[in-house]
């Protein structure tokens, strides 16, 4: 957010979020060519968390308009990597890691992506 703006949900009150929205479209944009899957973690600190998710992330920072742990960004990567690919993974199934829970990252979930190879 800039400093002492206060209207939320107005994109020119945010210094970078434009760049999360349009990274997350054009990565959705890829995916829907591709078909891998992605799980999508975008934003940083005090980001326009709602239109990061409209975009097409899975998980945003942040939602609270905090300063988010710089670690929260990597236990979320570490719950979907490690996660069973059958498995769907929402913010309640790790959000007491985090350490401001679902004021500094929320979303909409995905399906885990560690899979199991049977030789």
């Amino acid at each position: 957010m800039i400093k002492k703006e206060t209207n939320y949900n107005d994109i020119y009150n945010y210094k970078n979020s434009r760049h999360f929205i349009e990274t997350v479209k054009e990565a959705r944009r890829y995916d829907a060519e591709q078909k891998k899957g992605l799980v999508i973690f975008a934003g940083a600190c005090q980001s326009y968390f709602e239109a990061i998710i409209l975009a097409g992330a899975n998980f945003a920072s942040s939602p609270a308009r905090i300063l988010i742990d710089f670690l929260d960004p990597l236990i979320l990567a570490r719950k979907v990597a490690t996660t069973d690919e059958h498995v769907y993974i929402t913010i309640e199934d790790f959000e007491k890691e985090l350490r401001d829970g679902k004021k500094g990252i929320n979303g909409i979930g995905a399906k885990g992506k560690k899979s199991i190879i049977f030789i």
